[in-house]
């Protein structure tokens, strides 16, 4: 298989999969950093015969690390991937919209699970299938950021799934005149994206 290729099937965050592929990484990772400590520990206990030695202080501070990334794995362990059948629902809908599905935003106040967004110009629409988010201020914490990252940006989240299927139909038939007359400088740090792509990279970095 050639290297672009598995670019291309690599999981990406807010792709589909995402956080079934994130838990097998996660797992992974977390045990490798927890067993090179712990293999030293008990090398060093049966070497010397004792657990009074320096190579016990080097196990604890090689256990931070590991500590840290096991409550990222717990975090993510807990998140649900979303259902295949609802992807498959919503990519009919995508046409050209730039998508981002699977994600678990989080802010101070509140956290909540949104299944999909959709981009188009300033328009941004998400569908969240979580029964206790708050839409409206999600949606507004959202915007907020986009906005001070520079896109002046309307942020709309879907509890029905009917009517966000319907937006994305309206986004992708108009979608031309929604990306009209905006103005738009690529980001020297990401020069290959879009803007709609941009917009889609800094809600990404604020769901886990």
């Amino acid at each position: 298989m050639s290297e672009s290729r598995k670019k291309k099937n690599k999981i990406h965050k807010g792709d589909f999969g995402y956080f079934a592929n994130e838990k097998k990484r996660r797992l992974i990772f977390t045990s490798i950093l927890l067993g090179v400590p712990l293999l030293i520990f008990f090398t060093a206990w049966i070497y010397f015969g004792t657990r009074m030695t320096i190579w016990t202080v080097i196990t604890v501070v090689g256990c931070l690390p590991a500590c840290k990334s096991l409550v990222g794995l717990i975090m993510i362990w807990v998140r649900k991937p979303m259902d295949e059948g609802l992807y498959k629902e919503i990519k009919a809908h995508q046409g050209e919209l730039v998508m981002s599905y699977e994600m678990y935003m989080t802010f101070y106040e509140k956290s909540a699970y949104i299944d999909a967004f959709a981009i188009c110009g300033n328009t941004v629409v998400g569908y969240s299938s979580d029964p206790k988010i708050d839409a409206e201020f999600m949606a507004l914490e959202a915007q907020k950021i986009i906005r001070k990252n520079g896109y002046k940006v309307t942020v709309k989240i879907f509890k029905d799934l009917k009517p966000f299927m319907e937006r994305m139909d309206s986004m992708n038939e108009h979608r031309e005149s929604l990306e009209s007359g905006i103005k738009f400088v690529p980001d020297e740090r990401y020069p290959d994206l879009s803007r709609n792509e941009l917009i889609k990279h800094t809600i990404l970095a604020i769901c886990l």
